[in-house]
C-alpha cells in the first residue's frame, strides 16, 4: 500500500457521508451529485457505476473524465491546511471535493461553489 490511507478508502464508503452532511445542513442529495458531477466530469450514471464498483479513492480521482478546470479556483481551508497549498495532486483533489461538500453544507449558493 502506497501514499496516504485515505487514498485506498472506498469512495462509495465516502459518498454517504457527504450526502448525509449536506442533508443535516438542508442540501440534497442532488446538490451533492451536482458538486461531484462538476469536479470529475462524471454525469449522474457514471458516477453511480463508479459508486457501484467500489473502487478507491485514489482510482475515482484518476479515473474521473476530467477534473474541471477551474477547480483550481477553490480555495480555503480543510482539515486545517489550505486546499490551495496541497502539493500532492491526487491529496489536492480530494481536498477540493471535500471544500466543497463544506461549502455546500454551510448554504453556500450553487453558482458561488460551483465557481460560475
Amino acid at each position: 500500500m502506497t501514499g496516504h490511507k485515505v487514498f485506498h478508502i472506498p469512495f462509495a464508503k465516502i459518498y454517504p457521508l457527504y450526502v448525509e452532511k449536506a442533508e443535516r445542513k438542508g442540501r440534497t442529495k442532488e446538490e451533492v451529485d451536482q458538486v461531484i458531477c462538476w469536479l470529475t466530469g462524471h454525469d449522474e450514471v457514471s458516477l453511480q457505476k463508479e459508486i457501484d464498483r467500489g473502487i478507491d479513492l485514489e482510482t475515482f480521482f484518476t479515473q474521473a473524465p476530467e477534473i474541471h478546470p477551474n477547480s483550481s479556483l477553490i480555495k480555503g481551508v480543510v482539515c486545517g491546511i489550505r486546499v490551495e497549498t496541497i502539493e500532492d495532486p491526487l491529496m489536492q483533489k480530494i481536498r477540493y471535493l471535500d471544500k466543497l461538500i463544506d461549502e455546500l453544507a454551510k448554504g453556500k449558493a450553487l453558482e458561488k461553489i460551483l465557481r460560475q
